[in-house]
């Protein structure tokens, strides 16, 4: 891990200013769409791409997309609790890619693209626990959610390329024919809940 990385990670997990931001740590699908569609929310302070749960230190990009490192795509995503709740980020996670699905999300399929909640406390725990049965429960999908609901671990931050992906790269077949439409969706439903 690079040391800019270390500081940052270090900074953002203080409280700066007297205030109290908390972290959430989602998997769900390309963490270039998870980040796009957490970036606008009124609240984040920050959306890190990188990968979570494995058992091997420092993965890269290529040693997660083989298969065998444990690890998922997820985002990390720091937050102001006063300006928006956990509760919040799980009602945009599951309305924004599809739980149902274990390890895929539309044409990106393996173990690294599955729907996971890693939870960095009891609270969140709950909340994500309590949420998933009530989904289910009611049917809200044709098919039973499937989202794991995991302890927080571990997290490395993505190779540099990968931040800021579908800000930087809009134009690329990727981010028109699967990441645009997801933000799109994402602006309609959540549009009260947008940076200005």
């Amino acid at each position: 891990m690079k040391w800019s990385s270390i500081i940052f990670l270090y900074i953002i997990s203080m409280n700066m200013n007297g205030q109290n931001f908390e972290t959430a740590t989602f998997g769900m699908g390309c963490f270039w769409c998870t980040e796009a569609i957490f970036q606008e929310l009124k609240g984040v302070l920050s959306v890190t791409p990188g990968y979570a749960g494995g058992h091997i230190k420092n993965p890269t990009y290529e040693q997660v997309c083989a298969g065998n490192t444990g690890h998922t795509e997820v985002a990390q995503i720091v937050y102001d609790p006063k300006q928006i709740s956990f509760e919040e980020l799980l009602e945009v996670f599951f309305q924004v890619h599809d739980p149902t699905t274990l390890n895929r999300q539309g044409e990106d399929v393996g173990y690294q693209y599955r729907s996971v909640i890693f939870y960095h406390n009891d609270t969140q725990k709950n909340s994500a626990e309590k949420i998933k049965k009530e989904l289910n429960d009611h049917n809200v999908f044709r098919k039973p959610v499937v989202t794991a609901i995991e302890p927080f671990t571990n997290f490395y931050p993505a190779e540099d390329y990968h931040k800021n992906y579908f800000r930087q790269n809009t134009n690329k077949p990727y981010c028109q024919f699967v990441i645009k439409p997801k933000v799109e969706k994402f602006e309609k439903i959540f549009k009260d809940k947008l940076k200005k």
